[in-house]
This record gives structure tokens, sequence and C-alpha cells, in this order.
């Protein structure tokens, strides 16, 4: 299987030109076709509950201002595809090619997670932003989507965008369903890495047996690959992942995401969540 269809959101806002960048970056460098979608927001869901008091001239000034920032951020949004149109040399059309890189802009209506739920299950892999502090509440809606409503990989970009994507990559396996779909997502990506590196970390749910297997399973798929056990040593999970993918010089990492329920690690922490919350470098996941 390979990568044909990429899906990404171009929402126009600060960090909507790092991602559409790494977006045609990856298309670029496999050779799929790039549906770049920008959502437009009804204004009436960018207002606050109205409360008393509120004339009907208040709710129209907040409504043309909302709209005003509707229409500048689908003008940042354009801007940017066609800065990038120029900068990857790539063709726009809306039917994709068996073969080679095109790519296409549409528009639409609505909440961005909702089109990315529906859009993201005839996509073969999903982009989305890392959450931030800025921007934690609508990039968090997006992700979770992408990860539980699609049965798609996802592509977690950083703010600082990256860039190369898949030359040296880093796969968590714990041996778990999530990690199994992680890997077996991410094999058209992994078959074009220069350098891949398995990491299992020993735990009480993971000793070194989880690890066995692993790489006759990717040579069987074409990817050679070396095999590390790693040992805790009072780091947690997540801490001591990112430490070691920094160490080996890794662009991306292919992990399950949420192996115990989400609200478990909202409240206790998780590999997921410290992932997510401190990686510099992109993020396949599945979930």
């Amino acid at each position: 299987m390979a990568f044909r269809i990429v899906l990404v959101l171009a929402s126009g806002a600060t960090d909507s030109t790092v991602i559409l960048d790494s977006a045609f970056n990856l298309a670029k460098n496999l050779a799929t076709h790039l549906q770049v979608v920008h959502v437009r927001t009804d204004p009436r869901e960018t207002i606050p509950v109205l409360g008393e008091g509120m004339s009907v001239g208040m709710i129209d000034d907040m409504t043309r201002i909302a709209e005003e920032e509707c229409s500048s951020r689908q003008t940042r949004a354009r801007a940017n595809f066609d800065e990038c149109l120029i900068k990857y040399l790539t063709q726009e059309t809306d039917i994709p090619s068996a073969a080679g890189n095109t790519v296409c802009w549409t528009e639409t209506r609505g909440r961005e997670d909702e089109v990315v739920a529906k859009l993201g299950r005839l996509a073969d892999v999903i982009i989305v932003p890392r959450p931030n502090v800025e921007s934690a509440v609508g990039h968090t809606l997006t992700l979770n989507a992408a990860l539980f409503e699609t049965g798609r990989p996802v592509l977690v970009v950083p703010p600082k965008g990256a860039r190369e994507i898949g030359k040296k990559i880093v796969v968590s396996w714990n041996g778990s369903a999530q990690s199994a779909r992680a890997v077996s997502s991410a094999l058209p990506i992994l078959r074009n890495a220069d350098e891949v590196n398995v990491f299992t970390i020993e735990s009480k749910r993971t000793t070194v047996e989880t690890s066995l297997g692993v790489s006759e399973y990717m040579a069987y798929h074409g990817v050679s690959c070396l095999v590390h056990k790693l040992s805790g040593n009072g780091s947690s999970a997540g801490e001591l992942l990112l430490k070691e993918a920094d160490f080996v010089g890794a662009d991306m990492i292919v992990m399950g995401a949420y192996t115990h329920s989400r609200m478990r690690q909202l409240i206790l922490g998780g590999v997921t969540r410290h992932v997510l919350e401190h990686s510099d470098i992109p993020l396949l996941m599945a979930h």
C-alpha cells in the first residue's frame, strides 16, 4: 500500500504556514495527491453565548467582526497555498493522478473537527498541527477527530514545522494494537527512510519479548531497522522516548496513540500525552 491522498487543513492561523509547508514537502517526497481544505467557520459559532442586555446592534457588530476575521483567514490561507505551489512546483488539479504529485484546494463551511472526521475517512493520512498553549482547544478537537473518528494515521506537526520528514525514523513499539496499526500505516514512509530505529521501553506492561519479530515484520515489507531495548532508569517512558529520538537524530516518531484511555491519560498523564506536549519533531500516530 502507498499513500495516495494526504489531507491537510489550511486555516490561515499563525501556524498554518508551517503546517502547509510540511504537507507539501511530504506529498512531494512521496509523490502523492495533497488535498488542502480551508474551513470557513460560521460567524455565529465564534460569538460568545449571548447574555441579557445585548442589543441587536451589538450582536450585528460582533457578527460583522467575526465575518471579517473569517475572510482574513481565508485570504491568508490561500496566499500560503499559492506560495507553496510555487515553492514545490506542484500542479493544482481537482483530479488526482495515479502517479505523481498533485494538489487541490477546497473550501467549505463548518467546524474543522467535523470536516476532518468526514473527509479524513477517504484520505490515506491526515496532517494536523500539534496542540499548543495558544490554540489548545481548536487543535485538540481536530487532532482527536482525526485520531478517533477516521480510522486513519495522523501526522502531527510541531509548531516550528519540519525541514525533513521521514529520513531518520524512530518507531515506538510496545506490542499494543495501536502500535501495530501505527507501524502498518507508516510502511509507505518507512520504506523511503534512510534509517529506522525501533525502541521498546521496558516497563510493567512491556518486556524485552515484546520486540521479538518486529525486525522480521519490517524486513518482509522491505524495511531494514535496528531494534533497541531501553530501560527507563527512573525516567518516564515519554521522556525517554524523546531523549533517545533526539540522540539518534530522528526527524519523525511513529507510535500508537492512547494505549490507555484518553481520560486516564488526561488525569494521570501517559506516553501519548507527554510526547504530544513536548515533541519538536513530527509524530505519525494511529489509534
